[in-house]
């Protein structure tokens, strides 16, 4: 089991910045990968990042290249989402995810079983 719980979030203008926050405990290990994804007003929920706890590797949605960075501290067991020049069309409910995977980060939802509560990002024009 792990246990994802997000923090950060809000309101911001366009062309602004944000940073969410993922904490994770229980059982991690080396081969969890933590991914971003997020869910706008009558759309699926679509990968954002993700990165490979171990080996430090990163994959962005191309919507996002660019503009967004994940990162991990390991010493918190915390991922984050830095997200910036932000724009209307970001505006979504932002869930971490996590999961064990051999090899590559995956983007698929549905292997995902480990989930955050989700946070509010709205990006004003």
């Amino acid at each position: 089991q792990v246990q994802l719980v997000q923090s950060g979030g809000g309101l911001v203008q366009a062309g602004g910045s944000l940073r969410l926050s993922c904490a994770a405990s229980g059982r991690t290990s080396s081969s969890i990968v933590v991914a971003w994804f997020r869910q706008g007003p009558g759309k699926e929920r679509e990968f954002v990042a993700g990165i490979n706890w171990s080996l430090t590797r990163t994959y962005y949605a191309d919507s996002v290249k660019g503009r967004f960075t994940i990162s991990k501290d390991n010493a918190k067991n915390t991922v984050y989402l830095q997200m910036n020049n932000l724009n209307p069309e970001d505006t979504a409910v932002y869930y971490c995810a996590a999961d064990r995977f051999l090899g590559g980060i995956s983007t698929a939802r549905a292997q995902y079983n480990y989930w955050g509560q989700g946070t509010q990002v709205t990006v004003s024009s």
